[in-house]
């Protein structure tokens, strides 16, 4: 007899419903560090230009 994997995430997926959320939540994550990485560039930015602003003021 073999022994059962201890969490669920160690078990490989056995029907299509299965392989098809685990493929869908790996699409979310990767649209989330997507949109992590677009703000943190977005906030540099905006932090150079202030920058730029106050060093550059009269």
């Amino acid at each position: 007899m073999t022994p059962t994997p201890a969490s669920p995430e160690d078990r490989p997926p056995t029907d299509d419903g299965e392989k098809a959320r685990l493929a869908l939540e790996k699409k979310r994550e990767r649209f989330v560090w997507y949109y992590l990485a677009y703000f943190l560039f977005g906030i540099h930015i905006i932090a150079f230009v202030m920058i730029y602003a106050v060093l550059h003021a009269k």
